[in-house]
């Protein structure tokens, strides 16, 4: 089976704001006898994600460590290849830094934070589907301590979290709203996946338009989103007149799949002109490059 479509380009530029990079073992997932490899393919190295983007018309991308497997410690050893795939002049990838947000993985957010600032990175990455949680009434001193130094290196690099949401648990997105409500006015908050499922896209696109207004510092993509999400987030955008400058393309590749996210804003009812912002202009933008 090929990947993708043999020929089949992107129609105008695009920055890919949040995919993966990094070789990850097949695994007994939810139980299962034997592993498996549920993305089937995923781009090891520079040249792989390169030649991936290559192939799609892809101008520019931001990467992150490959993750999925219930061990906390093994997206941090991706971390160099991030680092590698993005320390080239071209700057077609930049970087996102894995951290947790679970207290027992401190000693390695602590090694991890000090490649913040490198060449190419732009982002903090995390997820609460390994442990911890965003909400900030929930943490412990301990924890907070911890949170309190990644944050201030995240304002003093001027970098972009990357915070993964999804229903239930410590990722579901009321408790990322009450991180960005803590935080969001000192620090750049992208709430990934729009919220997360049926229940966070409609908890959360509200939210999201109200921070807006309100001065926070939050931004999103719509990866992994269900079929209403990108009507009901462009809808209240229309309505509202804010937030078309705060919302990017994600194909979160190769956890989803780039032309059903690609067409989720090349096939909207909305102008070209929002489209080029989507898909290049408020990355561009975002990220200083």
């Amino acid at each position: 089976m090929e990947r993708m479509l043999p020929g089949e380009k992107v129609r105008r530029k695009v920055f890919d704001v949040h995919n993966h990079i990094g070789f990850m073992e097949g695994f007994k997932y939810y139980g299962l006898p034997e592993p498996v490899n549920p993305t089937v393919y995923c781009d090891n190295d520079r040249a792989a994600k390169i030649k991936i983007m290559d192939q799609l018309g892809v101008d520019r991308a931001i990467v992150m460590s490959n993750y999925g497997i219930p061990d906390p410690s093994q997206p941090f050893g991706l971390n160099a290849v991030v680092l590698d795939a993005c320390a080239h002049q071209d700057k077609r990838i930049l970087g996102g830094v894995w951290f947790s947000p679970a207290l027992k993985m401190k000693e390695a957010n602590e090694a991890a934070m000090k490649l913040a600032g490198e060449p190419g990175i732009k982002v903090l990455k995390a997820t609460c589907l390994l442990g911890g949680t965003w909400n900030p009434e929930e943490w412990d001193e301990d924890t907070k301590k911890m949170w309190e130094g990644i944050i201030d290196v995240c304002e003093s690099h001027d970098h972009v979290f990357h915070l993964h949401t999804s229903p239930g648990g410590g990722s579901d997105v009321s408790n990322c709203i009450k991180f960005v409500k803590a935080y969001g006015k000192r620090v750049k908050v992208h709430v990934v996946h729009c919220g997360g499922g049926v229940s966070g896209h409609i908890k959360f696109i509200p939210e999201f338009i109200k921070f807006v207004k309100e001065g926070y510092q939050v931004y999103t993509d719509t990866s992994w989103a269900v079929g209403f999400c990108n009507r009901y987030l462009f809808d209240e955008i229309e309505k509202h007149g804010v937030g078309d400058d705060r919302v990017m393309f994600s194909s979160d590749e190769p956890w989803s799949d780039f032309w059903s996210e690609y067409y989720k804003f090349e096939g909207l009812g909305i102008s070209e002109e929002l489209k080029n912002k989507l898909f290049w202009e408020n990355a561009e933008k975002l990220y200083g490059v």
